[in-house]
């Protein structure tokens, strides 16, 4: 089992140069720009300080390497996103090592890594840690061994892509789309026959038996996770449909790009050389339709399929400009090159906030968000970096007007994973009581039972919050410049006496979503 394609020693020097192209871009954003924490970044960090096999809204395995890398790197946020930054140089690393196993040579590496160095959504995926930059490698790593696979059908290589299979489930369950397309690929082309065989079934049991923590751990917590996707489909991405989902591709990978994966769909569907790999068209096909089908997805979710079709799109131009029209190799990566140039301040803090407002709108590129929330000067994906810190400082003024018997029994409660996660992480730097919530894996860990709880809340109505304690006060507003509106104008309560056991009012503000 050779892993390297034959001209791996022959280009590794060029391969090694385009892969370090995005990580020295996400390096320099870190060190020199950027914005502060990202929302998900926060909560992720929670999650680690509660290891389990299961969250309500993901798997557990960037948790793990989270927790790891804050114990030997610490928590800046340099420190949590050069990791993600990694994983944006071995993305493009795999493309490479992808066309030259598809007979590509120079010229298709050079071509197929570009496009991936410059598409907005991978640019962006890698711009903070969440699971979606491990998404897209583990998708990458599966398809280079599933053409592995379609060469040689060798036993090591079935091994290996369960493997991956089994690891990309346990990170994000949309993998699961990937198996979706493999087995209608198999199914659907001569490779079939394969399934009278035990390497394909070996190859799903492995990934079963790495996912089954996850599946065991749903089990035990009545399928939170089902309930999750559940309710974010009906409500949070309930806006989505599937004009913005199509319109989405175009803008994520970047729109210069169509005149390299186009030719890398026919490439595998209809090229005489490259039809005997159709496997990763039908799976881009399939995870299309399903996607498509469910008509709220969001446009990120195909993004990390479209990797294959870039270096079959290489393989092909480079092939069909082999004698002539050289100078059109040159011209197909210069414009996927400036427009992702152009578009790169839209996907990564690489611009000062108020350089950022001035550039978007200069250009007609209002704020958007996927989950239709209300914005101001910045898009959501930034402006869940803003009002984290300032957050927990006020809430600590309101702390610090207890006294020390009733700082005792207070908590913070919180009507989102990203304000309990700010408190709770800015804990080490102000003076706050533990934040709860009853939002996704919050809810789950629940509260430290207190007799007379004070309880201080961010926002909310005080009409309303009498209903629930005999004395409310406002102590502040919370106000910072940039923050998502909801997050943003936050009266700040002190609630003391509640009416109902905390147990029973706790059982009413579960939210999965």
């Amino acid at each position: 089992m050779k892993i390297f394609p034959e001209d791996y020693r022959k280009y590794k020097i060029l391969i090694l140069v385009l892969s370090s192209v995005p990580f020295l871009i996400h390096l320099y954003t870190n060190l020199f720009a950027g914005y502060g924490y990202f929302r998900d970044e926060l909560y992720y960090i929670a999650c680690g300080n509660h290891l389990s096999f299961g969250y309500v809204d993901h798997p557990p395995l960037s948790i793990f390497i989270l927790k790891l890398s804050t114990l030997i790197f610490g928590d800046s946020v340099f420190a949590i996103r050069l990791i993600p930054a990694v994983n944006s140089a071995l993305i493009v690393f795999m493309t490479c090592l992808i066309t030259l196993r598809l007979g590509g040579k120079k010229t298709a590496v050079i071509i197929s890594s570009v496009c991936v160095i410059f598409a907005p959504v991978y640019l962006a995926m890698s711009g903070f840690y969440s699971m979606n930059s491990f998404d897209i490698l583990l998708w990458s790593i599966a398809f280079y061994y599933i053409i592995l696979i379609i060469e040689n059908n060798d036993t090591g290589d079935w091994i290996i892509l369960g493997i991956v299979m089994g690891l990309g489930l346990l990170n994000k369950i949309s993998f699961l789309w990937l198996g979706a397309g493999l087995f209608a690929g198999i199914l659907f082309t001569d490779k079939r026959k394969v399934l009278l065989t035990a390497k394909p079934y070996i190859c799903a049991l492995l990934a079963l038996l790495i996912f089954s923590p996850y599946i065991i751990w749903n089990f035990q917590n009545d399928f939170a996770h089902l309930e999750f996707i559940r309710n974010a489909g009906s409500d949070k991405y309930s806006g989505l449909n599937v004009a913005s989902f199509i319109k989405g591709q175009l803008m994520n990978m970047n729109p210069a790009s169509l005149i390299v994966w186009i030719p890398g769909l026919f490439y595998f569907l209809f090229d005489k050389s490259g039809k005997k790999y159709k496997i990763p068209a039908i799976i881009f096909i399939t995870v299309f339709l399903i996607l498509v089908i469910n008509e709220h997805s969001k446009a990120e979710y195909l993004s990390p399929a479209f990797i294959v079709l870039f270096s079959g799109g290489g393989v092909l131009i480079e092939r069909l400009t082999s004698v002539n029209y050289r100078w059109l190799r040159y011209a197909v990566i210069i414009p996927v090159v400036f427009i992702g140039i152009f578009a790169a301040p839209l996907a990564i803090p690489v611009l000062p906030v108020e350089s950022y407002i001035s550039y978007a709108g200069r250009y007609g590129f209002g704020p958007s968000s996927s989950e239709g929330k209300e914005l101001n000067e910045l898009p959501q994906h930034f402006a869940d970096m803003f009002g984290w810190e300032e957050l927990a400082s006020d809430v600590s003024v309101a702390y610090m007007t207890l006294s020390p018997d009733a700082q005792k029994r207070a908590v913070v409660f919180c009507n989102n994973y990203g304000e309990a996660s700010a408190i709770n992480f800015f804990s080490k730097e102000y003076k706050l009581p533990e934040a709860i919530s009853g939002h996704n894996s919050y809810w789950l860990w629940g509260f430290k039972k207190t007799d007379d709880p004070v309880v201080i809340l961010i926002g909310g109505n005080k009409q309303e919050l009498l209903k629930i304690f005999d004395y409310v006060d406002e102590v502040l507003v919370h106000n910072v410049k940039y923050a998502m509106p909801y997050e943003n104008n936050l009266p700040i309560f002190i609630a003391r006496k509640i009416k109902s056991p905390l147990d029973s009012v706790w059982s009413r503000n579960k939210h999965y979503d």
